[in-house]
């Protein structure tokens, strides 16, 4: 006969075990559902934000702005050198054409023909440095060996300064990639966090600085008939950026449509007749430091920031006029609003 089995009982500490298994789930549930919502950033949070990494995408921008002038400079020097080595050879060339019919006149008249000696070595040096051999030249010959060997050291040099320039073109331009990367990146991040807003939000921010722009171009305007420029080339310099308000903010624009901050100031300087360096960092060297406000002239550059990485003009009676950043325009802003550093007299 089959026996039967009573069925085995759970043991008191598995059951103790899924019961304390089963009340953590339970409250682990209840905590997420009465959990509430991270917060949404605030509107000015936001902003802030924003202002942030505008900041840093300018940064980059002047780096960029540096790294393009850079590269302009030293293409043009490359094709100098270049053009200067062509001639060079070509002034070579005649000389050792020259210097050989000098030795096929010497060799019909019964003469040495030294000639044969200087073809067939590859460095008229060796040739020169021997005095038995010059002994057998004509002053003539002489002159034009000299000639040569001066013409090709000046070539060499020449290949080697161009050769370097080209190398360093190529650091230069993997550094503007990069530079372009990094702005590209810090310009799409900011716009990631602003699309954060709503579009209420976002019209509350733009009626913002609009009023903020209105209330510096009103102050700046009614100080206008009393400010004195620095200067006459400062008040055409001014005056050419102040007919570019409302143009937009492009970062490495310099004009005529578009501008970023110090593309603004060299372009208008330019109109003025004057040629002031490209970047920020560059016009912070280009005049008379002023450091007191006080002593600011309308027309004067005015540089921001402890890397100096932002320039505008003095419009006076505490406004600037500048190009701020992507998403804004050429506009009137004031200077208490930016870490003042000094002003620039050109």
């Amino acid at each position: 006969m089959a026996s039967h089995r009573r069925p085995k009982q759970p043991s008191r500490t598995r059951v103790t075990v899924l019961t304390t298994a089963a009340a953590a789930a339970v409250v682990l549930s209840a905590n997420a559902a009465n959990a509430a919502p991270s917060e949404k950033p605030s509107k000015d949070e936001v902003k802030s934000k924003v202002d942030k990494l505008y900041e840093e995408a300018e940064k980059a921008t002047e780096k960029l702005n540096g790294a393009k002038e850079k590269q302009d400079k030293l293409e043009k020097q490359i094709g100098t050198l270049q053009d200067n080595v062509a001639r060079g050879q070509e002034e070579l060339n005649n000389l050792r054409d020259g210097l050989g019919s000098l030795a096929s006149a010497q060799y019909r008249t019964g003469g040495i023909d030294p000639s044969v000696q200087l073809f067939l070595s590859s460095n008229p040096d060796d040739f020169l440095d021997k005095a038995s051999t010059m002994d057998q030249l004509s002053s003539q010959q002489v002159d034009a060996l000299k000639k040569i060997q001066e013409k090709q050291r000046s070539l060499a040099q020449q290949r080697k300064e161009a050769s370097e320039k080209l190398a360093d073109l190529a650091d230069t331009r993997t550094e503007l990639s990069k530079k372009k990367k990094e702005v590209q990146g810090k310009l799409a991040e900011a716009q990631k966090v602003l699309n954060t807003l709503t579009a209420k939000e976002k019209a509350a921010l733009a009626a913002e600085q609009s009023r903020a722009s209105r209330a510096s171009e009103r102050s700046a305007l009614d100080d206008s008939g009393s400010a004195k420029p620095a200067s006459g080339r400062a008040a055409s310099a001014y005056a050419a950026a102040q007919s570019k308000i409302g143009s937009p903010y492009v970062y490495g624009a310099s004009g005529p449509s578009s501008f970023d901050c110090s593309g603004l100031t060299s372009w208008a300087y330019a109109q003025a007749g004057v040629s002031i360096p490209r970047t920020s960092q560059a016009q912070a060297n280009a005049g008379t430091r002023i450091y007191s406000q006080s002593d600011l002239q309308v027309g004067d550059l005015v540089i921001f920031y402890g890397d100096q990485h932002h320039v505008g003009f003095y419009a006076g009676n505490g406004q600037v006029l500048h190009a701020p950043r992507t998403g804004t325009v050429v506009r009137y802003e004031a200077i208490g609003n930016m870490p003042f550093q000094f002003g620039v007299r050109i």
